[in-house]
């Protein structure tokens, strides 16, 4: 009889152990679901994290003031570099900063190492031909300008001479097409300080320029005058390589409208250009 009872006192700690090792392995079971769950949520927040804001790389000039610049920080600023990032603002993608000089971040653009390029770029007839073009942000003209005390008053006076102009722009193109005409040599330069040193020393007896630059150059006390009449010229705009990147041109032209509804446009025009 004592036998028995000791076996039965056995049999029902036996079965006792068994059920608790099996609800251990039951619970162990269901935290190991619950973390693997757990862990595939985290994976696609943060997937879904990654595929928000879209980001371009903008080429832009190095020295075409008021419209891009260092100032005594050393940051870029001026009319296209406001515009830029309040367009980005306001459309909500981001970009990197490339500042290459006019004629390497057209380039840039045109070989795919850049998505878009904003630098004082004229939209002409053979430039469509490359890019694609944005709505004007800014129309623009071609001044020629001498030193303070030059004889030189108008193109008449430049026979003979060397004129400095800045490769790839319109000052470039205008000059071109009245250098036989009033008989004068181009001298080309990669960027505009250059150019008008090389006008102040007197090695060119003038330099043509697109006037908001030139003109707030001389505000900024540049040694250099206008005595001629603004010519004509064509609009600014931002560009992408033809048939690329529409949504990034899309994006500039709402921000864009955007921007002159609110204001902010007008605003960032005149912190440099006085009228």
């Amino acid at each position: 009889m004592k036998k028995i009872k000791v076996f039965s006192t056995l049999l029902v700690l036996t079965m006792v152990f068994s059920l608790a090792a099996c609800g251990s392995k039951e619970t162990e079971t269901k935290t190991e679901d619950k973390t693997a769950a757990e862990d595939n949520t985290t994976e696609d927040t943060t997937t879904d994290d990654n595929t928000g804001t879209q980001e371009y790389i903008i080429a832009t000039d190095t020295t075409f003031a008021p419209f891009e610049f260092e100032d005594e920080t050393g940051e870029k600023v001026g009319i296209d570099m406001d515009l830029l990032k309040a367009i980005s603002e306001d459309q909500g993608f981001k970009y990197t900063l490339q500042s290459l000089g006019f004629n390497a971040a057209t380039q840039a653009v045109s070989s795919g190492q850049a998505d878009g390029v904003i630098a004082g770029m004229s939209i002409t007839e053979d430039r469509e031909k490359q890019f694609d073009f944005s709505e004007p942000y800014f129309d623009s003209g071609v001044v020629m300008a001498v030193k303070k005390d030059s004889a030189v008053t108008s193109y008449e006076g430049l026979k003979g001479k060397k004129v400095a102009v800045k490769t790839g722009t319109e000052g470039y193109a205008f000059a071109e097409s009245i250098a036989t005409e009033y008989d004068f040599e181009m001298i080309i330069f990669d960027d505009s300080s250059a150019m008008y040193q090389d006008v102040i020393t007197g090695n060119s007896a003038a330099c043509f320029e697109d006037y908001p630059v030139i003109g707030y150059a001389i505000t900024q006390g540049l040694e250099l005058t206008i005595p001629t009449e603004k010519e004509q010229g064509s609009s600014y705009g931002f560009a992408v390589k033809k048939g690329e990147n529409a949504e990034l041109l899309k994006m500039f032209n709402d921000g864009l409208t955007n921007l002159k509804e609110s204001g902010k446009y007008q605003e960032i025009l005149d912190t440099y250009i006085q009228e």
